[in-house]
C-alpha cells in the first residue's frame, strides 16, 4: 500500500480497539492503547497505537492525536526498560508498505535490545504464544508510572 489511501476500519488494530480481536494489553488510557506484538522481533516487542485515529500513517495524523501518542510511547518505553532491563531500546515507526508498514493505522514499535542478541525479522519466528505475551505484558504493565 502506498502512503495515500483510505483508512480501513477493519484493520487488525481497529479490531483490537473495538474488542473484536485479542491482545496482550500493556497499557491503556483515554488516548492510547499499548499491547505486545504477536510477531515479536525481540523479547518484549511492544506496540503503542492511538485510540481515536482514522489516519493510515503518522504523516496523515492530526497533531492533537500525536501529542498524547508520543507521551504514551515514552511512558511505555520507560516501563519496558524498567521491567526487562535491556541494554538499549529501539523505537520505530513506519509509513507506507515500502517503508515496512504492515498495519495501516499509526503505531510505534518499542523493541528492547541486548548486547549481542540479534533482532529477528517481523513474523519470521511465527506467532508468539499469547500466554507468554500476557506474562510479559503483566511485567511491563507493573512498571507503568
Amino acid at each position: 500500500m502506498s502512503l495515500d489511501g483510505t483508512y480501513d476500519p477493519d484493520n487488525i488494530f481497529a479490531k483490537i480497539l473495538r474488542g473484536e480481536a485479542p491482545c496482550a494489553r500493556v497499557f491503556e488510557d483515554d488516548h492510547v492503547l499499548s499491547f505486545m506484538d504477536v510477531f515479536p522481533q525481540t523479547k518484549g516487542h511492544t506496540l503503542v497505537i492511538p485510540k481515536h485515529s482514522t489516519a493510515r500513517n503518522l504523516l496523515e495524523e492530526d497533531p492533537q492525536i500525536l501529542s498524547p501518542l508520543i507521551l504514551g510511547v515514552q511512558r511505555v518505553a520507560r516501563a519496558v526498560r524498567a521491567a526487562l532491563e535491556p541494554d538499549g531500546v529501539v523505537i520505530t515507526q513506519f509509513n507506507g508498505a515500502v517503508a515496512g508498514q504492515t498495519v495501516f493505522h499509526p503505531h510505534f514499535h518499542i523493541l528492547p535490545r541486548w548486547e549481542g542478541v540479534a533482532v529477528g525479522r517481523h513474523a519470521a519466528g511465527g506467532m508468539a504464544d499469547l500466554n507468554e505475551l500476557k506474562d510479559l505484558a503483566g511485567k511491563i504493565s507493573a512498571k507503568i508510572a
